[in-house]
């Protein structure tokens, strides 16, 4: 089996056509079908990336199939930043219920979507706060990276 019947087993495995998959990942549904017809010779490193954060695959399982040059290009960005602290913990958690306290507030600025927070149902308002956490969570991790002098840097 070659790389772009592979990438056509996965697509499918995991419940997409290729015009789906076009949507959810950003690449154009004719590049995807090309990166198919050319067993992904030439495929944009970007693109396999974008396809494979999607499909929630690995960018290594298309390359077990044949041997694809992939760049030095880390798909998970977030592993190469700093890790936080329990005190960066603690003021993320403090950050995080200042936000809360603010969206449960009466007050027109702090609404999302122009509601408050009692006003969302329950899956929305789990969405909204985890989004906010993980917001934080970056924000620390990259200040952390871009103001830690180097000769403290691990």
């Amino acid at each position: 089996m070659n790389r772009g019947e592979y990438l056509t087993k996965l697509i499918e495995d995991k419940g997409f056509t290729i015009m789906s998959l076009s949507k959810s990942s950003g690449v154009p549904y004719t590049t995807i079908r090309s990166m198919i017809e050319r067993n992904l010779t030439n495929a944009s490193i970007d693109n396999v990336i974008k396809i494979c954060k999607v499909l929630g695959v690995k960018v290594e399982s298309l390359e077990k199939q044949e041997e694809i040059k992939l760049e030095d290009k880390e798909d998970d960005w977030n592993h190469k930043l700093p890790d936080l602290t329990s005190k960066d913990e603690r003021n993320i958690q403090k950050e995080l219920q200042k936000m809360i306290d603010g969206l449960n507030s009466n007050s027109s600025f702090a609404a999302f979507d122009g509601q408050g927070l009692e006003d969302l149902d329950e899956e929305d308002r789990e969405l909204l706060l985890s989004s906010l956490e993980n917001s934080l969570r970056i924000a620390k991790k990259l200040a952390k990276q871009k103001y830690t002098p180097k000769k403290y840097r691990k």
